[in-house]
């Protein structure tokens, strides 16, 4: 996993009211290990931070991290202020607990692709750095 992210940037976001961080911190920290600068917000922020934030650091990817239940709504939401960022075209991951009956709702929601715990760190890293070549 060495450099295949090398020169990317990838926002990693924890919307909403979930306090749990862990996750994100390892998907963030394997995601550097693979040669990516690695911005986090840290918890509870809003899309519309997330979104400032994506389009002032230029990022390669956002990924939201969501354990909440409230996956549908905050992509909506994201996409959305992503979009009055002029930053929509920047692949949007999500992760998480999410169920698969809501995956395709996600990706017509503009989601690119959604990791769910079952996925090893290195199979994450490998389709993100697919989707960013």
């Amino acid at each position: 996993m060495a450099t295949q992210l090398q020169g990317k940037r990838i926002l990693i976001a924890k919307p909403g009211l979930d306090g749990h961080d862990v996750g994100a911190k390892v998907i963030a920290l394997a995601l550097r290990d693979a040669g990516a600068e690695v911005i986090y917000t840290g918890l509870r922020k809003t899309p519309d931070y997330i979104a400032r934030v994506a389009a002032e650091e230029n990022v390669d990817a956002v990924g939201l991290s969501i354990l909440s239940g409230s996956h549908l709504e905050l992509v909506k939401l994201t996409a959305a202020a992503l979009k009055r960022e002029h930053a929509d075209d920047v692949p949007l991951f999500v992760g998480g607990t999410i169920p698969r009956g809501d995956w395709n709702a996600l990706k017509e929601s503009g989601v690119d692709c959604v990791f769910d715990s079952e996925m090893s760190l290195e199979q994450i890293v490998d389709e993100v750095a697919r989707r960013l070549a």
